[in-house]
């Protein structure tokens, strides 16, 4: 099925939606809508409004995500070449999502739940992540170049090989973080906590 502009849950199958027949839902107004556990795989959801809307364990594998899902719960979806670039991601749950080459480059993610969730490889280059919970993470070479880290809690993540070239990172947590071969060139660090992190090997320039 293909979906209109601006539809509603009143005028969109649910059912349906679930079971993966709508692959078009662009615009479509679904805040707080509950598609946990769906099929919904190469669905293109963009500038949707899916802000509060329950996505826990979806299969959402190569989706076009650019939409507003502000506090929505992602938790052990499947976003595996899922596109978020420019998504509203404000306050999201990505604990125990999978993810292989998922984007989040320029993404609005304030205060989003990472925390032991692998990331290794992630683009978040130019993402708002100020607040976010990367503890714990697995975040080899991701790319975090311009991207706002600000008060971003990323205590016993690791970091290895990770590129924060011109990444504010202004009080933001690494306690016992691994940052072996990091990139840091440019990068604003005022009141980063480094306790017992490991930083060898890289070019962090403070």
């Amino acid at each position: 099925m293909n979906a209109s502009p601006e539809l509603t849950p009143s005028s969109l199958d649910i059912a349906a939606i679930r079971n993966g027949q709508y692959k078009t839902l662009k615009a479509a107004h679904l805040p707080g809508v509950d598609l946990s556990g769906a099929q919904l795989a190469t669905v293109d959801f963009a500038k949707a409004n899916l802000a509060g809307a329950n996505l826990a364990g979806a299969n959402l594998q190569h989706s076009n995500l650019r939409s507003n899902l502000r506090g929505a719960n992602l938790g052990g979806a499947d976003l595996r070449e899922a596109d978020f670039r420019n998504a509203e991601l404000q306050g999201c749950v990505f604990i125990e999502a999978q993810f292989h080459q998922t984007s989040f480059a320029g993404a609005f993610m304030a205060g989003a739940m990472f925390s032991q969730t692998d990331l290794s490889s992630t683009d978040f280059r130019g993402a708002d992540l100020r607040g976010a919970n990367l503890s714990g993470t697995n975040l080899q070479q991701a790319d975090f170049s311009h991207a706002n880290l600000s008060g971003a809690n990323l205590s016993k993540a690791n970091l290895e090989e990770v590129n924060l070239s011109g990444t504010i990172l202004r009080g933001v947590n690494l306690t016992e973080a691994n940052l072996v071969c990091a990139e840091g060139d440019g990068a604003v660090w005022e009141g980063a906590c480094l306790d017992g992190a490991v930083v060898t090997g890289g070019i962090l320039e403070a």
